[in-house]
């Protein structure tokens, strides 16, 4: 069997079935899967959701910061060097995919990333790095069709692109949704004080990017506005501590810590929308399988899984409209019922496009490319 080494930050709960189901689509194709990863840090280690993958390799870890910039380096050793291709992260920071990428000998190398940049705007200089660094790739896993564009755009042979479809275990998202019982969610709303009708949950880390003071600000409001509004926060993050002041200062806000998959399931039966006005990423697939709309903002900085939101098909996104303005969106959504059924309608419609299997089986097809040579090498 050929054996294909992916790199990846760490395993957190969200990734470990794709995983799973990578390894067992590439046994089927006579290709051994061998994961190797860091460890969480920065906002990732307050997230708390590493999880244990068997046969993975856990890599000796190196982390710094420089010019207000975090840079990571794992030390790949002999992993680098004896498989029969390397996936690696797209991520500037992340130092050890420099020399996989850079040198002229070894197996062949994909990198695995966003395509674009989200999160944080580059300098000039910086876009060039990125863009001559990616096309030294042999291939390119872009995690949407729109991170695909962009690479092609800067020069990468769009027949080595694969996109991927970024997701979530959505079946068993939306398993568990299913499962829960009236008795489990009448309970529920009797121990947080919920109203059918009046009820928001944001799902996501507790950090800076997510707009946490700005989304308190929205639930107090909104229960201003509308008597027996309640917004349930599940996260975990450095930003706790606003939503736990949040908690004690009325009644607007309650807080469900960290939750798995079925407790995410159960919160989302008792709420009529997803309210995210900071970065959407996999929360867009949560909203999508649980068949909760979201409601956003334009102007946040969100990552790419925000691509598969459409505004009044399967979610809201505000214009800039400020905290009054998003507000007045929530609370006007909740007391449009038709409006609302026909966004659940459009979540559920648009599950049906995203899935852990469907992005194995992707992937996969991807590794097979990677490891057929191009023209001209020797087979």
């Amino acid at each position: 069997m050929k054996q294909v080494v992916v790199v990846h930050p760490y395993v957190s709960g969200y990734r470990l079935p794709f995983f799973q189901r990578l390894e067992g689509e590439l046994a089927s194709r006579d290709i051994r899967l061998s994961v190797a990863h860091g460890t969480p840090w920065g906002k990732d280690a307050w997230r708390a959701d590493a999880r244990q993958l068997p046969g993975a390799i856990e890599l000796p870890q190196y982390t710094w910061e420089l010019a207000g910039r975090h840079f990571v380096y794992r030390k790949l050793g002999a992993l680098a060097t004896r498989c029969d291709a390397l996936i690696l992260s797209q991520a500037l920071h992340t130092l050890d995919s420099y020399l996989p990428v850079l040198r002229s000998s070894g197996p062949p190398v994909g990198l695995w990333g966003h395509g674009g940049t989200y999160n944080r705007s580059h300098s000039a200089p910086l876009r060039t790095m990125k863009r001559l660094f990616t096309n030294r790739a042999r291939w390119f896993f872009a995690y949407t069709e729109l991170g695909a564009r962009q690479v092609i755009s800067q020069g990468f042979p769009a027949e080595r692109v694969t996109v991927v479809r970024n997701t979530i275990d959505t079946t068993r998202l939306a398993a568990d949704r299913e499962d829960v019982a009236d008795d489990q969610l009448t309970a529920l709303r009797k121990r947080l004080g919920l109203r059918p009708g009046r009820t928001a949950l944001y799902i996501g880390g507790l950090d800076a990017s997510k707009r946490i003071p700005f989304l308190l600000a929205a639930a107090e409001s909104a229960a201003r506005a509308l008597p027996g509004f309640r917004l349930i926060v599940a996260g975990e993050g450095s930003q706790r501590r606003l939503v736990e002041e949040a908690v004690r200062r009325g009644e607007a806000v309650r807080y469900a810590g960290r939750v798995a998959d079925e407790g995410k399931a159960l919160l989302a039966a008792a709420a009529d929308v997803l309210m995210v006005p900071g970065a959407v990423g996999l929360v867009a697939v949560d909203s999508l399988a649980l068949g909760v709309p979201l409601v956003t903002t334009s102007d946040a900085r969100h990552g790419p899984e925000f691509e598969y939101l459409e505004d009044g098909r399967n979610a809201l996104i505000v214009d800039g409209a400020g905290l009054d303005g998003y507000v007045a969106a929530v609370v006007g959504l909740l007391g449009a019922p038709a409006r609302l059924t026909a966004l659940r309608t459009g979540c559920r419609s648009g599950a049906q496009e995203y899935s852990a299997e469907g992005m194995a089986r992707r992937f996969a097809d991807g590794v097979e490319g990677l490891l057929q040579p191009l023209r001209g090498e020797p087979r």
